[in-house]
């Protein structure tokens, strides 16, 4: 119900935007050819071309908006956030649009036609602050709407216990969506008159049709235990007879370790409790980002690399390279390829350690190295093989992973996906000998949360800072 809700604003942002966007592009034309400004000094081009654009620029914005985020609700979005974001959307469209210009180039009578520098300064300026009025002008009417009672979902949560509790904080968190949590019911009576979250506890499961009367119920979510199958069935059989969306949240889901999904079996409904977001098509545009990235990163550093192998090897005349197995997808095991940056045989002594601050096994170019990062990039050479990704957790020694998953809890989803040679809890500093739960919370928030635009962010932020980070 959320997500139809989150749909529904989207669309109507959607449609403020396309109006917006139009509106802005033909003022522009206005502004810039009718009336002058400022002067013009080759005369007025032909509406024609401007018209053939005029789609690309309804299909382009859209999309851009979207991978920025902006039909994505957020409640503590503010006005000078909402009007930066579409700033930098604008911006950035903008761009992809100079390059879709230059590409193509109508032919006109002397030569071919260039669309005007100065009409697209007016249509960024005007599509902003447009863009940004209609935004504000939904914000404002639906917040109004909603004060005055109209589109609101009221809802009536049917148990008070962790689960109901966890419900309620939810559908209260998306108060922007226009839904209104009207109280609780729950059989134990020492709760009835007390409020939870602010949401009072009505009554017992014997008052559901008459609280569903008296205070309008759209919907009601079903939160109770498994040992209450029997009063589920006559709470079913009850507002069967009532004119609301009914809803059961299974107090299984207290179990889910990454997204809850329900799947078909045949008929049979499923429910996934460790459902992976990056599956499918975002699996195959990762997979694509990868490859690209991994073939410009080698053009880029071939030069270089026969001179750093050249000093690894003058230091003390051992191994260029240094592989050692890890752990990747599935927790299969994969041989991970690095620039050697320590003695050789540097481990027979001590057996497998965390590398720690000003380590006496390190080579002089290797503690170099190792501080920017530089014994990394071989790894492209395993992003390739399909072995790792660019961004991801980073892979783990088979002798650590076998201590830490009885250690911290859930540290195997993190092998739900792919490694990578950057990661969230990297470019966060949780890299090398930090702390093993601090890692895995940053790991499993990006599983959670996935997208392209978050691996992008990753290897910006790894550009900038997070290549230094605790490597040792």
């Amino acid at each position: 119900m959320i997500r139809k809700r989150r749909r529904s604003t989207a669309a109507l942002h959607l449609a403020g935007d396309v109006l917006a966007t139009l509106v802005a592009f033909l003022l522009a034309w206005y502004f810039r050819f009718e009336l002058e400004i400022p002067p013009l000094t080759k005369g007025v081009p032909d509406f024609g071309y401007y018209l053939r654009l005029l789609p690309v620029v309804l299909m382009l914005w859209p999309i851009v908006f979207y991978f920025h985020g902006l039909y994505q609700p957020r409640r503590d979005r503010s006005r000078v956030d909402l009007a930066l974001l579409i700033l930098f959307a604008v911006a950035f469209a903008t761009l992809l649009l100079s390059g879709i210009q230059a590409w193509y180039r109508p032919e006109q009578s002397g030569g071919t036609f260039t669309f005007s520098r100065g009409f697209m300064a007016h249509f960024v300026i005007l599509d902003v602050v447009l863009v940004v009025g209609a935004r504000l002008l939904i914000r404002e009417i639906l917040q109004r709407l909603r004060l005055m009672g109209m589109n609101l979902r009221r809802i009536l949560v049917v148990g008070a216990g962790n689960l109901g509790k966890e419900i309620a904080y939810k559908l209260l968190a998306h108060r922007e969506l226009g839904l209104e949590v009207v109280g609780f019911l729950d059989d134990d009576r020492s709760k009835v008159g007390r409020d939870f979250l602010e949401v009072p506890v009505l009554g017992t499961l014997k008052d559901l049709e008459a609280t569903i009367a008296e205070r309008q119920v759209d919907q009601v979510y079903v939160a109770l235990p498994p040992e209450a199958h029997r009063k589920m069935m006559k709470l079913m059989e009850s507002m069967s007879r009532e004119c609301v969306e009914v809803k059961i949240v299974p107090d299984v889901l207290q179990y889910a370790t990454l997204r809850a999904s329900l799947e078909d079996l045949d008929g049979l409904p499923v429910i996934n409790l460790s459902q992976v977001p990056l599956q499918g098509w975002n699996s195959l545009v990762k997979r694509m980002m990868d490859l690209l990235i991994a073939v410009v990163v080698l053009a880029v550093l071939l030069p270089f690399l026969p001179f750093l192998a050249l000093l690894i090897w003058l230091e003390d005349r051992g191994p260029i390279f240094y592989r050692q197995e890890r752990m990747g997808l599935d927790g299969k095991s994969f041989m991970i390829l690095k620039f050697r940056s320590m003695r050789v045989n540097a481990e027979s002594s001590t057996g497998p350690v965390w590398a720690i601050r000003g380590d006496p096994r390190r080579t002089r170019i290797g503690s170099f190295m190792r501080q920017w990062s530089i014994d990394e990039l071989p790894q492209i050479w395993n992003v390739l093989r399909g072995e790792m990704s660019i961004v991801g957790p980073r892979p783990e020694r088979p002798t650590f992973v076998q201590e830490f998953k009885h250690k911290v809890p859930d540290y195997m989803l993190r092998h739900r996906v792919k490694s990578g040679i950057t990661g969230w809890a990297q470019v966060h500093g949780w890299r090398g000998n930090t702390s093993i739960k601090k890692r895995i919370q940053y790991d499993l928030y990006y599983i959670q949360n996935y997208s392209i635009l978050l691996d992008f962010k990753i290897l910006w932020m790894t550009m900038r800072s997070g290549i230094w980070h605790n490597a040792y």
